[in-house]
């Protein structure tokens, strides 16, 4: 098995979505590192159905598709992220975090949203992880909504500037790495330890993440709760 991401490579002018383009692929037998990016999506998606924006030819859209999914799963959006914000500090002069699970942040503003997908099992003729990326490389952020033009930055970097390639040699690394070392580099990272959260059942003080990559949270009045990345939609404190 090709063990190297970007192989094969399918660049789009247009596409609705990477991600699902990505998926259809996976299912119909695309194999381990086929690598889908795009000028424009008009229909991307980021997690819990919230939509990815940006204007064409502003932002690196990619796809790329992960065989046997239970190789790869469990710890995919941990390794997509420190491998985006490693890209981010490797192409311009900035100090990237990450507010969990995946979201990558500069200067408290998102710069990247991940988005995976999978189908499970050990079997690589049916199973596979499809890891989404959209990379802000150089919006203008007076071009983006009016509610993200306050959230949203972008590493304005010159247009012959190759994000990709950085961006998958880090992928590469963060999927195959040991586990240990990829919880400890994402900790390294963490945007939410000490800050105040809340979510649908509760409030507290975000304390840094498990074993398993959950986010743990000491709740106010005493007690710890572990969250998984699909179950909550967390709000900030100040």
């Amino acid at each position: 098995m090709n063990n190297l991401l970007g192989h094969p490579h399918i660049h789009l002018d247009v596409v609705d979505s990477t991600n699902a383009l990505a998926k259809k692929m996976a299912i119909e037998g695309a194999v381990h590192g086929t690598t889908i990016t795009a000028e424009e999506q008009t229909a991307g998606r980021g997690r819990q159905g919230r939509a990815w924006v940006a204007p064409a030819g502003s932002a690196l859209l990619m796809s790329v598709i992960l065989r046997p999914a239970e190789t790869h799963h469990r710890f995919a959006p941990l390794a997509a992220a420190l491998a985006v914000a490693e890209t981010c500090e490797e192409l311009a002069d900035v100090r990237a975090q990450i507010k969990w699970p995946n979201d990558v942040w500069i200067d408290k503003r998102k710069v990247s949203g991940i988005l995976v997908e999978g189908r499970p099992g050990d079997n690589p003729d049916t199973s596979w992880v499809v890891i989404g990326i959209g990379l802000n490389t150089r919006v203008r952020l007076d071009q983006m909504p009016p509610e993200l033009q306050q959230t949203a930055t972008t590493l304005s970097l010159d247009e012959n500037v190759d994000a990709l390639a950085p961006l998958l040699a880090r992928l590469n690394h963060w999927i195959s790495s040991d586990t240990s070392a990829l919880l400890a580099a994402w900790s390294a990272r963490d945007a939410l330890r000490g800050r105040d959260i809340s979510w649908s059942e509760g409030e507290g003080v975000a304390n840094g993440i498990d074993e398993e990559g959950n986010l743990i949270v000491r709740r106010c009045g005493g007690g710890i709760s572990v969250l998984g990345a699909g179950e909550v939609h967390l709000t900030l404190g100040d």
